[in-house]
């Protein structure tokens, strides 16, 4: 079958549009920043009017730089960021759009954590609640913006707001629902007894119908033909979590492999066959209709370098180089076995402790901005480290890792992870997994390929593999043991500051 496959991936900050062929090469692409509200602090939304003004705008200037007849895209996949709350009023309007950054419930989920919430959850969805859960902001809006809770009439994620203003379906996708603990898990259906659980019993009407993630939600209206370019009666899919899209799109497939991604949010995930059984663990998804991926997540990867150049490099153009290039270097110019300070990566809070915040240790009047990002970049890989620990801990088994994600494309990253971890680790060829794994989900659908593997295999590479660095393990195997004991001493003080703001 010739073709093009469009994917959609629309994460915390960038929604970006990427034209596939069916050979997974990119044929264009085109992305837009949007913009965060952070009116009160841990509140972080955006406006979902712009999102979807910047949608039509990528999938507009990306099908106009590949110069192909529209005709022949033959679907459009779309993959999201999981958990936060995007919400349709009763009349199908933006109602509003909260992130997965968003702390504002972390006391909420102490009352729930003494209350013993967790327990009753997640002999259902094998999960326990946490502060930018699904679910936890449904249950904090309930309490603290009743009217607006009133107001919602469809509860969405990142990706099925996008899917609705594309075609006008109210749905989702089971990796997403399952992913936010809104699932009574293997059956992968909604339960009452779960949802009563969150407090929120009456709440099930508002849910959208859960499809797979390959199947026809809907096809492209004339009226957002007219706005994308896009032809009138492209089919569209349901879609996918925005992790699960990555690992297929970094050619993840086989039960057992495992996927990380050094994105917004550090993801460590391993695809099971059977749901692994253990509260350690903080998130489980569906993967395909059949297996599962256990994951371990927090919001304490990439966006730690975003923020720092943002705040400190964004404006420096040193020999035409960008300030992530500039980044890079320096943090190259150091040797790992030498004195390098700590950096806790908490900018939006820990993954059980919404409380926690992000913090540079041990800084000398020797030490450089350049001793200050090689313990940024150290500091967000050992976090990851703490993930992969948690996974071999309930009995996941992980001897190599494919690397997505925006920490992917550093000169120096990748390396990083392979020494701290202690694992090989493989670059995909695509820079845009998660738009390639909606496609590749996107052409499975329209019958292109049997499967995701079968997709995978056709549209995914390898580009560059990493051995970890013997040399460097004591180091770090020092650093990382300080980097625990910081963590432990400093959670009552985050707990006193804390304490101190204004409950909101």
């Amino acid at each position: 079958m010739a073709g093009y496959i469009l994917g959609l991936d629309a994460g915390n900050t960038v929604i970006k549009a990427v034209l596939f062929d069916l050979e997974g090469r990119e044929l264009a692409l085109a992305a837009k920043d949007g913009k965060s509200c952070m009116s009160k602090p841990g509140h972080v939304e955006r406006d979902l009017g712009e999102l979807w003004r910047n949608a039509v705008e990528v999938i507009g200037q990306c099908i106009t730089r590949a110069g192909v007849d529209a005709r022949k895209i033959l679907a459009v996949g779309c993959a999201g960021h999981g958990n936060g709350l995007y919400a349709l009023d009763s009349d199908g309007e933006p109602l509003v759009g909260i992130q997965s950054l968003d702390t504002r419930a972390a006391t909420l989920v102490s009352e729930w954590q003494r209350q013993g919430v967790g327990e009753r959850t997640y002999p259902y969805c094998l999960q326990k609640p946490w502060a930018a859960q699904t679910p936890t902001l449904l249950a904090w809006l309930k309490r603290h913006d009743p009217m607006l809770y009133g107001r919602i009439g469809t509860v969405f994620l990142c990706k099925d707001f996008v899917v609705n203003r594309l075609t006008d379906a109210r749905s989702t996708d089971a990796t997403d629902m399952s992913g936010c603990g809104l699932l009574a898990m293997p059956g992968r259906r909604y339960d009452g007894r779960l949802l009563a659980a969150y407090g929120l019993g009456e709440c099930e009407p508002i849910l959208p119908p859960v499809l797979e993630s390959a199947e026809i939600a809907g096809r492209i209206s004339p009226e957002v033909a007219r706005l994308t370019g896009l032809a009138d009666g492209t089919p569209v899919i349901a879609g996918l979590f925005d992790v699960v899209a990555s690992a297929i799109g970094s050619g993840v497939t086989r039960t057992g492999a495992a996927s990380i991604i050094a994105g917004t949010w550090s993801i460590n995930q391993v695809i099971t066959d059977e749901p692994i059984r253990d509260p350690s663990i903080f998130m489980l998804s569906t993967y395909d209709p059949a297996r599962y991926l256990v994951i371990e997540s927090s919001a304490t990867s990439a966006a730690n370098l975003e923020w720092i150049v943002r705040e400190f490099f964004e404006h420096e153009h040193e020999s035409g180089r960008s300030p992530f290039e500039l980044c890079g270097e320096l943090v190259a110019s150091v040797d790992p076995t030498g004195d390098v300070p700590i950096y806790q990566p908490y900018l939006y809070g820990a993954q059980v402790n919404g409380q926690a915040r992000a913090g540079f240790y041990g800084i000398a009047g020797w030490h450089s901005r350049a001793h200050l990002l090689r313990a940024l970049f150290e500091g967000v890989v050992f976090e990851h480290r703490r993930h992969v620990e948690t996974l071999r801990a309930a009995g996941a088994v992980i001897d190599e890792a494919v690397l997505s994600g925006g920490g992917s494309r550093s000169a120096i990253w990748p390396q990083i992870f392979a020494d701290v971890l202690g694992l090989p680790v493989t670059v995909a060829r695509s820079r845009e997994t998660g738009a390639l794994g909606a496609a590749i989900a996107a052409a499975t659908g329209v019958g292109v390929f049997r499967d995701f593997a079968e997709g995978a295999a056709a549209m995914t590479a390898v580009a560059r593999h990493y051995q970890p660095n013997g040399g460097v393990a004591l180091a770090y195997g020092r650093r990382y043991r300080l980097y625990g004991e910081i963590n432990k001493a400093m959670t009552p003080l985050w707990q006193s500051m804390a304490s101190e703001q204004v409950e909101v």
